[in-house]
């Protein structure tokens, strides 16, 4: 197969599409020190945001659900990930970044993934 992942089956193969997906998005998208990386991971869950310069190789910034300032805080998963989005790019601004790459991470732009990225924008980071 394409990507070099074996198909599967069940959450296997879930989570091979994934990975395939996040493959093909990866092609395209790159990280730089002017305009980094905001990746997003998605389990169960959790959710993760990270800024990533991807040429120095360094993660500026970063939060999750699993900060205490979020973690078992009030709300369904989509309010949490508005929490982590508005604590990323607080932490992103603080770290003098201004505007970012946004890498979905091969997950559908829906739910969760665009709950963090409206936070993000809404407190000030560009993409």
């Amino acid at each position: 197969m394409a990507y070099g992942v074996k198909i599967a089956k069940g959450d296997a193969y879930k989570r091979a599409a994934l990975k395939r997906r996040h493959i093909r998005v990866r092609k395209h998208i790159s990280g730089s020190p002017e305009r980094p990386r905001l990746v997003v991971t998605r389990s169960n869950r959790h959710i993760v945001a990270q800024v990533i310069d991807d040429i120095a190789g360094h993660t500026l910034a970063s939060a999750s659900t699993l900060d205490t300032s979020i973690r078992g805080g009030e709300g369904d998963k989509s309010a949490q990930a508005q929490q982590v989005g508005a604590l990323v790019a607080e932490r992103a601004k603080a770290a003098g970044v201004e505007a970012v790459v946004f890498d979905r991470g091969g997950n559908q732009y829906a739910g969760r993934i665009a709950a963090l990225a409206d936070a993000a924008r809404e407190a000030g980071l560009k993409f």
